[in-house]
């Protein structure tokens, strides 16, 4: 297991359970975006994601569920994303553990080969939850979208002193549409399941204030860090693939490439603390 200290950010380079128990305090997170693997056999940097039993798979959600929610402060928020067969099994675990106080659904259009004699998904649930639903914190206003009326021009509030135009914006619903990333976007990286950065950056701009520290265990291609470094949050990132964890250094710009395609740590503090390989 190896770790990046960058200034107040981690990146860590292991398996999430031991690297969650080792390096993660206790009630010092205040926000967690889990998306785990899904466990229906796509392949990861050529490895197959599958457990051996459903059952197996669905205990080790526990697993890292039960960690997280130790780790989360009193005031903090989770966002668990998870295939839709196994969601209702997570969402059962739950109940009596946090508040649920969303079940999101991320919709998106068709892109590639779809289902012939079933209705294909073009959906992922996401559950968010709360530890104290009298305390946390939710930026309603910066989240705000334009509310879809119908109408073919502006309506105008003709009750104010001077009329203007009614203020068509809210919060969004608990059904979100947002493009999945495909190839040659310019935040496209070569993996199966990536999510766009749209979707953390509302996450993260509604259950977080800058300065706050965030959590993703499943890195995967470090969308997470990415936007929370734009929006000023402070991240631990954790990924067990090494190719991933090399290229999440290069999306946050911690690294450099010479000439000859080899490739180093920007800043010297961090490249004496670790002894990762970045050449090829």
């Amino acid at each position: 297991m190896k770790v990046w200290q960058i200034e107040e950010n981690q990146i860590i380079w292991g398996e999430a359970i031991a690297a969650l128990d080792r390096y993660v305090k206790d009630s010092s997170i205040d926000l967690i975006f889990a998306d785990p693997p899904y466990n229906i056999g796509k392949k990861f940097n050529g490895r197959q994601n599958k457990w051996d039993s459903n059952n197996e798979y669905i205990e080790w959600c526990y697993q890292w569920i039960d960690l997280c929610l130790r780790k989360l402060k009193k005031t903090g928020s989770i966002y668990i994303m998870a295939a839709t067969q196994y969601m209702p099994y997570l969402d059962i675990y739950l109940r009596d553990k946090i508040s649920i106080l969303s079940r999101i659904i991320w919709y998106y259009d068709s892109s590639g080969v779809q289902a012939k004699k079933y209705f294909g998904s073009l959906y992922e649930p996401i559950l968010f939850a709360v530890k104290d639903r009298n305390n946390y914190t939710f930026n309603s206003e910066e989240i705000m979208v334009e509310a879809k009326t119908g109408a073919v021009r502006k309506l105008i509030d003709y009750r104010k002193a001077k009329p203007a135009p009614y203020n068509t914006k809210k919060v969004p619903g608990n059904v979100w549409y947002i493009p999945r990333v495909r190839y040659r976007m310019p935040e496209y990286r070569n993996h199966p399941t990536q999510k766009p950065e749209a979707l953390l950056e509302r996450i993260i701009k509604a259950s977080s204030n800058p300065g706050n520290l965030i959590l993703d265990l499943f890195a995967g291609t470090f969308t997470t860090s990415v936007v929370a470094q734009r929006l000023g949050r402070k991240f631990i990132s954790i990924e067990i693939e090494e190719e991933y964890v090399k290229l999440g250094l290069e999306r946050l710009d911690l690294v450099s490439e010479t000439q000859n395609n080899q490739k180093f740590f920007k800043n010297k503090a961090i490249q004496l603390s670790l002894d990762l390989t970045m050449g090829d």
